[in-house]
């Protein structure tokens, strides 16, 4: 069997522009026209289908390359790492049923309550920023293990502070620094470890892990406080954070590895742009009749590999290292992934907030996590006091509505994501976009935004819907949060897998530095505007906001094609036409 691959291009003022980045042939259509025939493609495929799907990306010959990993053993470390996620995450919504409580013990008012929460989230915003930086240079692998450790030694300090705020200010803070390498990084990993067609339902498995366990947190502390202490639910972190700390360190192993640019799927030219569609068109050899290729200065196919794609170094070497031993994996370093240096990498992130893809990814998922947040800070206010005066433990259970939206917004996502994706992989002539995950967001605008405006009218009167309606709306728009999530995270892994880890480290900072701001305002708001006028204003805001999905449908294409291989370059090109377009 052959596959044909044709490349898509835009031309624009100084030539002709590769296709976009991301875009991939997936599946082995037999239908497109060809200019040769060949017995077999030379890429690798996943068979365990009815269809033959490329592998996408192409894994090394390199055993140490996690694509080349056991399914089972790539699974296992994506279970660890959602259940230190899991424990991570409960860090942020630690205090949400304990507000009064708190508030009472420390002496403080509302706002200052709620500012623990809110130096938190700075906390895990500023750390992004380094630790991204350094899983750039040296791997993820240290920063889980430090995560890990900062954790236990924060929580064991905020349970033991006594009576001293600013010393539990300072605990939650360090809390901020331990959970920021799984927020920042765990998306990433799962980039690391699969293709893309298996990427959508462990991806929805990971986000589940980092916001799933932050709403059941609240219905477990409000009754810990009430039986043992608000103490235990800072202890009770550190001890389930120290009995995953020997999984992550035996069995959790470097993830990043530097994939040599030998094996692409995609096409180009190196001469002048042709007028013809059949110019652009590329049958990738196969195996078989690669030697009896004839070398030209304007190659179409990778004719040995040791071809040079160009605006890469020397040639890549064919020969395999050997596999790293089990002692080996267990080192917190395993050599440096990029020769940059620690401060260009440092400060990297920031031009990327002005990248269209990356500032769509930061609204659809920072500000419905922001939306959740200030829930979370006034839903105090609003339930303790009359007429319904709920204690911590029925403040806390009405996190059971959140934590259930999170559980089926993992599963609307998880059966969405692959799905939709291979159904348009398919109307597609087995070309895959990355802005199909995009889709996920029509659901996301039901849920999230049905979530925002029920929760405000009902909010605003409980006396008369009481606290159930209040809590579905707060479910719908929990679930519309993590299909958010899911969605941007998927495009920001297929699209732009160069820059994944800084790109989630502009979501990391927007989701927690917009959240830290509302926990300032979230009461005096509230109170100015009222609850019902308040959660308008939002939803509008929401609305608007997964609307801008439209546009960027039909821009993101054009913007992702504009990168370097490092990720680096953006400018502005006409967009003429797609090769694949019918005339």
């Amino acid at each position: 069997m052959s596959l044909v691959c044709r490349a898509i291009r835009f031309q624009g003022q100084g030539g002709w522009t590769d296709l976009p980045a991301g875009t991939s042939f997936v599946l082995d259509d037999t239908s497109r026209p060809t200019l040769s025939q060949g017995t077999d493609a030379g890429l690798k495929y996943d068979r365990k289908g009815a269809i033959p799907i490329i592998l996408v990306p192409q894994p090394s010959d390199d055993p140490n390359d996690p694509l080349n990993w056991p399914l089972w053993k790539r699974d296992v470390i994506l279970v660890i790492l959602s259940a230190i996620s899991v424990i991570a995450s409960t860090l942020s919504s630690l205090l949400a049923a304990n507000t009064v409580t708190l508030s009472l013990y420390f002496g403080r008012d509302f706002t200052q309550m709620a500012l623990l929460t809110g130096y938190h989230l700075c906390g895990v915003g500023v750390a992004g920023f380094i630790f991204v930086a350094s899983a750039r240079i040296w791997g993820k692998r240290h920063l889980y293990l430090l995560g890990t450790i900062l954790i236990i030694i924060s929580s064991a300090w905020g349970g033991a502070v006594g009576t001293n705020y600013a010393s539990l200010l300072w605990a939650r803070v360090i809390q901020g620094v331990g959970l920021a390498p799984f927020e920042a990084l765990v998306n990433a990993s799962v980039g690391d470890l699969y293709y893309v067609h298996e990427r959508g339902t462990r991806m929805a498995l990971s986000n589940l892990a980092l916001f799933g366990g932050a709403f059941f947190t609240p219905v477990l502390v409000g009754k810990i406080t009430q039986t043992i202490g608000w103490q235990w639910s800072f202890n009770l972190v550190a001890i389930f954070a120290g009995a995953l700390l020997p999984l992550v360190f035996f069995f959790v192993p470097e993830t990043a590895y530097s994939r040599p640019r030998n094996r692409y799927v995609e096409a180009w030219d190196n001469g002048n742009p042709c007028s013809t569609k059949e110019d652009h068109e590329l049958q990738v050899m196969s195996n078989n009749n690669r030697e009896s290729t004839p070398k030209s200065s304007n190659p179409t196919s990778f004719e040995n590999d040791n071809y040079k794609p160009p605006g890469d170094g020397s040639p890549i070497s064919t020969s395999t290292p050997p596999q790293t031993t089990f002692a080996q994996s267990l080192l917190p370093f395993n050599g440096r992934k990029s020769d940059a240096s620690f401060l260009k990498l440092l400060l990297r992130p920031f031009p990327l907030f002005f990248h269209p893809a990356i500032l769509w990814a930061c609204l659809i998922q920072g500000t419905l996590i922001g939306w959740t947040v200030m829930i979370g800070v006034v839903l105090a206010a609003i339930f303790l006091g009359p007429p319904l005066w709920f204690n911590e433990v029925e403040t806390g259970y009405m996190y059971t509505g959140p934590f259930i939206g999170a559980i089926l917004g993992f599963l609307v996502s998880g059966l969405l994501a692959d799905w939709s994706t291979k159904f348009m992989i398919k109307r597609n002539k087995g070309v895959y976009e990355p802005e199909f995950r995009i889709v996920l967001v029509v659901v996301q605008l039901v849920f999230g935004c049905v979530g925002l405006y029920g929760f405000g009218v009902t909010a605003q009167d409980v006396g008369r819907y009481g606290w159930f309606l209040p809590d579905m709306f707060f479910a719908f728009e929990v679930g519309g949060m993590v299909l958010g999530a899911v969605a941007s995270a998927l495009y920001i892994v297929d699209a732009h897998r160069d820059i994944a880890v800084e790109a989630f480290t502009c979501l990391l900072v927007f989701k927690n530095m917009f959240s830290f701001g509302l926990t300032w305002g979230a009461y005096d708001w509230l109170v100015d505007a009222g609850v019902s006028r308040t959660f308008y204003i939002i939803a509008s805001i929401q609305v608007g906001i997964c609307l801008l999905s439209i546009p960027m449908c039909k821009l993101l294409p054009f913007f992702s094609s504009l990168e370097t291989e490092d990720g680096e370059g953006y400018g502005l090109i006409s967009t003429d036409r797609y090769l694949w377009e019918e005339e």
